[in-house]
């Protein structure tokens, strides 16, 4: 019997891309893998984050800021770091664990400076669909990454 492989999003507070991720891995892929979302700290759930993945149908609203600690019993198959500051802090993980990192741009540092809810609405949007992209390739595109370089 196969089983679906254990897929962790990790983020430095878990409040908006590792979200994303999570959110939508379980509406593409939750067929063909187990995701799960965490954080190296907890800063709890964006708003905006929640707003932009409502927009295409997917309901994150239901989630919550998870500390990487909280899923310490969890035997995961893939770590996927989703900034920079989690890739470079990234626990060793016990077990199997083949931590990949694909990087996306932070969504509250590009809209901090937004004149109205529209314009910072627009960088969340932007991630959100670079997210999609690369769930959608899972969990295949694994074996591609690590061969290129992306996994440790």
């Amino acid at each position: 019997m196969n089983r679906k492989p254990k897929v962790l999003f990790l983020c430095t507070g878990n409040s908006c891309r590792s979200q994303m991720a999570e959110g939508w891995a379980r509406h593409l892929r939750g067929d063909v893998m187990e995701p799960f979302s965490a954080g190296i700290e907890t800063h709890g759930l964006n708003p905006r984050a929640v707003a932009a993945m409502d927009e295409v149908g997917v309901d994150i609203s239901r989630h919550r800021s998870t500390h990487l600690d909280e899923l310490a019993d969890v035997d995961f198959d893939y770590v996927v770091t989703v900034c920079s500051h989690a890739h470079e802090s990234c626990p060793v993980f016990p077990g199997r664990a083949k931590v990949v990192h694909v990087g996306f741009d932070d969504p509250p540092a590009l809209a901090r400076d937004a004149a109205t809810d529209e314009e910072a609405m627009a960088p969340y949007r932007r991630v959100r669909d670079e997210i999609r992209a690369f769930v959608a390739t899972l969990p295949e595109a694994f074996a591609e990454l690590e061969k290129i370089g992306h996994g440790d």
